[in-house]
């Protein structure tokens, strides 16, 4: 289970997926963004995994999006793919997953966390490209043979954009979106594969995108959602006039992206 409620009246956010997921929080990543951002707005939870695909996430999904819980997410994120979409190994075993049964998966993911509540919200992130040189030089010599193609991530990543169009989802279209920048290959990836602080921007930017112009009530952009604890205090630091104090409560003046 989740086993964690946020205060009354404060979002949860959940990001829900592989490793993109989990490494998210590391080193610039976009779920660390996202927890700044919306530090006094929602509480972002982690619960995406290195090695998960979607098979697992139906596994799973009962366990961590329990359908009894009194607070349910306001907002899920979901990301796989990337690991369904690993050329199948000829010991059956690994984490491919044929495309049609990836679509049907997704299609399961989506319906049983729109059944949560009524206020559940839903993006989905699309598989991203690789750089599959990089990619071939830091895989390591534990593992067996793993084959991740660009030409698989496209397939991959068409179907759950069209999976999110028929059933009237938010998506990232991560393949084309990264492919907007020339020197996307080298600047948005650290091993051809996981995301770098570059590529974790272009994520936050569309997620912030989609969560700006959704028509969604109550609206979770960052800037629509009140601010907790966000009164004026005595407590603040004094003003320079030396009469009053100064509420800090909305500065991102310690941001080094100033986010719409």
């Amino acid at each position: 289970m989740l086993g964690f409620a946020p205060p009354p009246g404060r979002p949860l956010f959940v990001l829900f997926g592989s490793s993109i997921v989990q490494f998210s929080f590391s080193n610039g990543g976009w779920g660390a963004a996202l927890a700044d951002i919306y530090a006094r707005k929602a509480d972002i939870l982690l619960r995406g995994y290195i090695g998960w695909n979607s098979r697992r996430a139906l596994q799973v999904i009962d366990k961590i999006f329990p359908k009894d819980l009194p607070v349910q997410p306001s907002l899920v994120i979901v990301y796989f793919g990337g690991n369904d979409s690993v050329a199948a190994h000829s010991s059956g075993l690994g984490p491919h997953v044929p495309l049609e049964e990836y679509i049907d998966n997704m299609r399961k993911i989506a319906d049983h966390l729109k059944s949560l509540s009524e206020k559940t919200r839903v993006i989905f992130l699309s598989c991203p490209p690789l750089n599959e040189e990089t990619l071939r030089k830091s895989t390591s010599t534990v593992l067996s043979e793993i084959v991740r193609t660009n030409e698989t991530c496209r397939l991959y990543s068409e179907a759950c954009v069209s999976l999110c169009k028929e059933m009237d989802l938010k998506v990232v279209d991560l393949w084309n979106a990264m492919q907007k920048r020339d020197d996307w290959a080298t600047a948005c990836f650290t091993d051809g594969l996981h995301l770098s602080e570059e590529g974790s921007k272009i994520v936050v930017e569309e997620i912030l995108r989609i969560l700006k112009e959704a028509e969604w009530d109550p609206c979770l952009h960052w800037k629509a959602m009140p601010t907790e604890f966000g009164e004026d205090s005595p407590y603040d630091l004094v003003s320079s006039s030396g009469q009053s104090t100064v509420n800090p409560s909305d500065w991102t003046f310690h941001r080094t992206i100033q986010w719409d």
